[in-house]
């Protein structure tokens, strides 16, 4: 069941619906049969693993807490970390183990026959892995148990972030479940407007952006140095709304209920440096990574070259966990070399004195930021690519990009597959007035300017935005990118 699906439309409001009609008690027994509802709408037959991992950890965990020995408190957390990512391992990268192995053989010459697992990757598998294994280290450090099963349950299921995340807090979301609290007009506005946000991003948006860079990056032959930019741009931001509006949706069908999920984005294309752009990306994986993986690895509390060994090794593995293939792995490691990069720049303009200058540049802030998209952009060509050789292809000719100006015609817009012409000259419109209206609100916010439109205004915003999405949708809306790892 996709959120930009009529099964969704259906879904949603009845469950709505249903969640303020019942008394408080039976509201989170609702919210969890009709989690299993919307995972198992796919393939019934995975609710079994989400369960079982529900009950693994439920029953594992308070064995961390109840250890005395800090030793078998290690051993136990070990225990259980395991039995997540050897479940993960299993599904998600089995088939890329052997076909490993196999290439592995050919160059030696050694014709090695696979066995054929026939797995299918379960939806959101790696979202509520994640959420177990945070779960289990801060019981580790000390945090209090979850005792009530349905409420654990319901953590890792919650059917607005079970597919593709934010990444929760168990601290954070738990204690929202025990609070009576009654319904407001407020939670329907606040979700409405963010749910009809994130389909603009997702349906008007990305979709029709999905289509320019489906043509390009399956045919990059096809094109020429200034093309592919333009169709690596086009990818940028396709990835960018089509996540952004995901987390709006699932945001916002979260408030419905009265409940808050973290936020995902904070203007990521606007970072002045990579790690600044990794502040501001997919916040709620790369503070996990931050705080399970490269911490744990020693931090930034060690020698430097160990610092750029543990991030190199968090991006690396950050990179491998958005996909089994070698172009997500090679995404991984560019990041860490860019984000090595970075520190070490840093710590040169540290060491000659310039940096408090250079900062201070209003110049250089816009250069940097300039920098830091097309720096990013690059890594997307690895991450969105058919396959490693056609990212390091389609790299080479971007890099070689003539001098000349690019002759985008409408002839060219049919060879990519546009729909309709109108679409993306309106969208180059679109985008600049989006990210500039998004940068004002948030000054405003962050000024205490901002204030509630009227009541009018906003269902007139929304009408709009139905109409909108309902006129210039494409014939297709492809699945939530994030939905695949």
């Amino acid at each position: 069941m996709l959120f930009n699906s009529l099964q969704y439309l259906v879904f949603l409001p009845t469950v709505f619906l249903l969640f303020w009609l019942i008394p408080h008690k039976l509201r989170v027994p609702l919210l969890l049969v009709s989690s299993y509802v919307f995972y198992m709408s796919w393939r019934p037959i995975y609710g079994l693993l989400i369960l079982g991992l529900t009950v693994s950890n439920f029953l594992l965990v308070p064995l961390i807490a109840r250890s005395v020995e800090q030793k078998t408190k290690k051993w136990w957390l070990a225990g259980v970390v395991a039995v997540n990512l050897v479940t993960l391992g299993i599904f998600k990268y089995a088939n890329f183990g052997m076909q490993t192995v196999k290439d592995t053989f050919n160059i030696f010459g050694v014709n090695f026959h696979e066995p054929h697992l026939h797995i299918i990757l379960p939806l959101g598998i790696s979202f509520f892995v994640f959420e177990f294994i945070h779960y289990a280290v801060e019981v580790y450090r000390g945090k209090p148990l979850v005792k009530n099963f349905m409420d654990f349950a319901l953590f890792a299921s919650f059917f607005p972030t079970q597919i593709a995340g934010p990444i929760k807090r168990y601290q954070d979301f738990i204690p929202q479940l025990s609070i009576p609290s009654k319904f407001k007009w407020q939670y329907l506005d606040d979700g409405m407007q963010l749910i009809l946000m994130g389909l603009f991003k997702k349906v008007i948006i990305a979709d029709n952006l999905s289509l320019v860079a489906q043509a390009g990056f399956s045919h990059p032959a096809s094109f020429s140095s200034l093309d592919l930019w333009l169709i690596t741009y086009s990818f940028a931001f396709q990835i960018f709304f089509d996540f952004a509006g995901y987390t709006d949706i699932a945001r916002g069908s979260a408030m419905l209920f009265g409940y808050k999920v973290p936020i995902n984005f904070n203007l990521p294309y606007l970072a002045s440096n990579v790690s600044n752009f990794w502040d501001r990306w997919h916040i709620s994986l790369s503070t996990w990574l931050r705080d399970y993986l490269f911490i744990p690895l020693g931090g930034s509390r060690c020698s430097r070259l160990k610092v750029y060994r543990n991030l190199f090794i968090t991006m690396a593995l950050g990179g491998l966990w958005h996909g089994a293939a070698m172009h997500f792995f090679a995404w991984g490691v560019y990041q860490g070399v860019i984000l090595i990069a970075h520190r070490e720049y840093s710590r040169l303009l540290q060491k000659t004195g310039m940096a408090s200058k250079l900062l201070s540049s209003k110049v250089y802030h816009v250069a940097s930021i300039i920098l830091t998209f097309h720096v990013v952009c690059i890594g997307w060509v690895l991450f969105r690519a058919e396959s490693i050789k056609d990212a390091f292809f389609i790299i080479g000719k971007m890099l070689a990009a003539p001098a000349a100006l690019l002759h985008f015609s409408v002839a060219q817009l049919s060879i990519l597959q546009i729909r309709d012409p109108i679409i993306f000259p309106a969208l180059l419109v679109i985008l600049p007035v989006l990210m500039v209206a998004h940068v004002m609100v948030n000054w405003l916010n962050d000024k205490k300017l901002y204030l509630s439109p009227p009541w009018a205004l906003q269902v007139g915003v929304m009408v709009a935005l139905m109409c909108v999405l309902t006129i210039f949708s494409p014939d297709t809306s492809p699945r939530f990118i994030y939905f695949q790892f």
